[in-house]
């Protein structure tokens, strides 16, 4: 199926991806846009928590792409890319379409990696998408209603014991949620909710280590052992195999076995084979196989390939791979293919961090703003879900950067420029659940007025 020859082809619609092509109708693009996932629907993933917990529906955490774009004039593409040929400048796709591009934006993300370690594929449950989510649900009230039947204290015990291999930010979150949602459950169901045990596996000797929520680290484990069952932290433990009825890891130089039936993987991402297959040379890559890109998100070889997300690296600069990164990315490459469509200059991509959230089980959070403002506690939850909330996609997205308002309510209202001391702020002071909560309203109320205003 042969294209125009001015067209853009946007590859994968994670934040990257669709938001690069939002910002692109936002700004009247002059070209036509091509979006192609291969799935139905856009994930959200830091509320994937809020999903699995019911906490939000499914038509805020993950909307279908054809709501999202309608109006946009973005054409949404639902299939898997097979592959991409740089030097003809075409996608193929697995249904035995291609598309042909004049600009092309790669933003395919990371899967999950399991390291090649024995079992993990088969045995553990990964948490990356809806699918994931909904299989967990169903495997763990399944044997919440095997553990309430069973008279044997042994497999109760296993079909109890969830395991989570990750000690990153997904496993904390994932551990956190489960130790708050998995008592209610069981208790529902007329069982012993002090009889459920957590255990976070971690092969380092910390939490959050070489992570972007590394401040926050005193807070998650403090938090953790708040939850309505304490968390056991295993550190230093390192994943040796996973089996359907139990995880062997080493510790202190032995190996130990936990009898579980439930391990979930969270300790990692691999690059898509997408990517992997390209034909860029090593030099162009970084260690972990990811593309390097230039400051203006093009690839050094390709100038009319721009990519973004998890799948590259900014050269001479290292970004988490995070949601406010991917999102700030999309609007960049967006400035740049038009400026490209009207013969003007291109701009070095600009990304900001603001801070870092992190979930720690029902209406609880950390969250650091520029290592200068820690709040914990529901403050937190509730800026973290009205940060998000300002970020969900809409057809209509006003494209106000997503931490404007923390901006101006709180680092302008309660942060003294000249006092540059870390402070941690607990619920009750400072802010206040409340106020926070009014913020985060009043923030949205404006938005939306602004939008209705404009439409």
């Amino acid at each position: 199926m042969s294209s125009p020859v001015y067209q853009t082809v946007i590859v994968g619609g994670g934040f990257t991806g669709l938001f690069t092509a939002l910002h692109l109708a936002h700004e009247h693009y002059p070209r036509s846009v091509i979006l192609i996932d291969k799935n139905e629907s856009f994930c959200f993933k830091p509320l994937l928590y809020e999903y699995f917990s019911g906490e939000m529906d499914a038509f805020q955490v993950v909307p279908r792409f054809v709501e999202l774009l309608k109006g946009s004039g973005v054409i949404f593409v639902q299939d898997a890319v097979e592959s991409i040929d740089l030097h003809q400048q075409q996608v193929k796709l697995a249904s035995g379409n291609s598309y042909n591009y004049s600009n092309l934006v790669l933003a395919l993300g990371s899967v999950t990696g399991y390291h090649h370690l024995e079992g993990a594929k088969e045995h553990a449950f990964p948490f990356w998408t809806q699918e994931d989510a909904i299989a967990i649900d169903r495997h763990l009230h399944d044997c919440l209603q095997r553990a309430v039947q069973t008279e044997d204290p042994e497999q109760r015990r296993q079909l109890l014991t969830i395991v989570i291999v990750g000690g990153g930010a997904t496993g904390v979150e994932m551990a956190a949620t489960l130790a708050d949602l998995l008592p209610h459950w069981y208790s529902a169901l007329g069982g012993n909710s002090s009889e459920i045990r957590v255990v976070l596996l971690n092969h380092g000797k910390e939490i959050l280590n070489s992570d972007i929520n590394d401040p926050l680290r005193p807070i998650a484990e403090k938090e953790l052992q708040k939850r309505t069952i304490a968390i056991e932290i295993l550190t230093g433990a390192e994943a040796t195999s996973i089996h359907a009825n139990a995880i062997e890891y080493k510790r202190n130089e032995q190996i130990e076995i936990l009898p579980t039936y439930t391990t979930i993987w969270t300790a990692g991402t691999s690059i898509n084979p997408v990517i992997k297959d390209l034909p860029i040379s090593q030099e162009h890559r970084d260690r972990r196989d990811r593309l390097l890109v230039t400051p203006t998100m093009q690839l050094p070889d390709f100038p009319e390939v721009f990519a973004g997300g998890d799948c590259v690296a900014v050269q001479d600069k290292s970004l988490p791979a995070t949601a406010q990164v991917a999102y700030q990315q999309g609007a960049n490459i967006a400035r740049n293919l038009k400026a490209i469509a009207l013969g003007e200059d291109l701009k070095p991509a600009k990304v900001n961090i603001r801070g870092t959230l992190l979930k720690l089980g029902l209406n609880d959070a950390a969250a650091n703003f520029f290592n200068i403002l820690e709040v914990a506690g529901e403050s937190a939850h509730l800026i973290r879900q009205g940060t998000y909330l300002t970020l969900l996609p809409t057809p209509i997205h006003d494209f106000k950067a997503t931490s404007e308002w923390l901006d101006e309510e709180i680092f302008h209202h309660h942060l003294d420029p000249h006092d540059v001391g870390k402070k941690v702020v607990q619920a009750a002071e400072v802010v206040g659940a409340g106020v926070v909560g009014v913020l985060v309203a009043r923030k949205l109320l404006k938005m939306l007025g602004s939008e209705d205003k404009r439409d």
